[in-house]
């Protein structure tokens, strides 16, 4: 058909579109790493086990040496064009990922969520979206690792988890499919922002405690900043995540005639809750900040991605409707 022709070639071109706008946002940190950074940060201690310890009032921003390179102001500019190339590229990677999500959905006559494919497409253009909604705001700096991402998520997607259209399975006609699925994608875009900040809040933290905060990274927010909206991502995300099980629940029930089984898929879709819910348990009753809440962070986001992919490519289960 030719809506599934034009659906793969809008992929494919989404992947390619992503890649150069990966190197872009690459080059874009490479430049930066000439440049002195403009603030060192202070009012941040950072201590031996790599916890940030805030005072009850942050002190001033201690300025920079004035002395620059001749060429500074030239590096600034390079800088900031890759950064705004970067940005473009992924609004025409993203818009090009879009119909080609749309045209899957036409050429099936359904929602484009049938399988491990479909799945794999549809949470990297929530993911993307996210990003530039969050780029339009101020928070370009995200961009390296999320088409880092884009790119890995919607290459295997193209290559390795690729299906031709197909009539759904019995099982998925329910709109509480439909309903577990579009939370389950909501929220796991969320987590996966919510973990890349946490990996870059430990790229930043680690900076600041060497007293190495250079290039790019002195372009970052402060670790307290990132370590901030990555527990905001991951608050945002963990009801809805609670939904898609609750939802997912519903939907066994009327697929297969239980709320619960133990399917391996519903097993560790309970395991990310657990990982998850400890996060957020230790932030707001323990205090867990900075470092140790960003490993737990990234262990949830490890737990994701196995429930997400690997199940499906290894385990058998009532989930193994994914075509792969």
């Amino acid at each position: 058909m030719m809506a599934e022709y034009w659906s793969n070639l809008a992929m494919v071109t989404s992947v390619v579109v992503y890649l150069l706008a990966l190197g872009a946002f690459a080059a874009e940190w490479a430049a930066a790493r000439k440049l002195e950074p403009e603030v060192v940060p202070a009012g941040v201690l950072v201590a031996s086990g790599g916890e940030e310890v805030i005072g009850d009032a942050p002190a001033p921003e201690v300025a920079a040496p004035t002395s620059k390179a001749p060429d500074d102001t030239a590096t600034r500019i390079r800088v900031d064009m890759f950064g705004r190339m970067g940005l473009a590229l992924t609004l025409i990677g993203w818009a090009s990922h879009l119909a080609g999500v749309v045209m899957r959905g036409v050429a099936g006559n359904r929602f484009p969520w049938g399988n491990m494919y479909e799945f794999v497409t549809a949470a990297m253009l929530f993911i993307v979206t996210i990003f530039l909604v969050l780029a339009f705001r101020g928070v370009r700096w995200l961009g390296l690792p999320v088409t880092l991402l884009a790119v890995i998520g919607q290459g295997l997607a193209v290559t390795v988890f690729y299906v031709a259209v197909a009539p759904l399975v019995p099982a998925l006609h329910s709109v509480w499919f439909v309903i577990h699925i579009v939370a389950a994608a909501v929220a796991g875009a969320a987590f996966n922002v919510g973990g890349l900040l946490s990996i870059l809040y430990l790229l930043k933290s680690r900076a600041v405690r060497r007293e190495k905060v250079r290039g790019y990274l002195a372009k970052l927010p402060s670790p307290t900043r990132i370590d901030e909206l990555a527990y905001r991502f991951h608050a945002f995300a963990f009801p809805l995540w609670t939904f898609a099980i609750a939802a997912g629940s519903v939907w066994a029930e009327y697929a297969w005639g239980r709320f619960w089984g133990w399917d391996p898929k519903e097993t560790w879709s309970l395991v990310t809750w657990v990982v998850y819910a400890g996060y957020l348990h230790a932030r707001a009753t323990a205090g867990w900040r900075g470092r140790r809440a960003a490993v737990v962070a990234i262990v949830g986001l490890a737990c994701f991605w196995f429930n997400f992919v690997g199940i499906n490519l290894l385990v058998s289960g009532l989930h193994s409707y994914a075509g792969i």
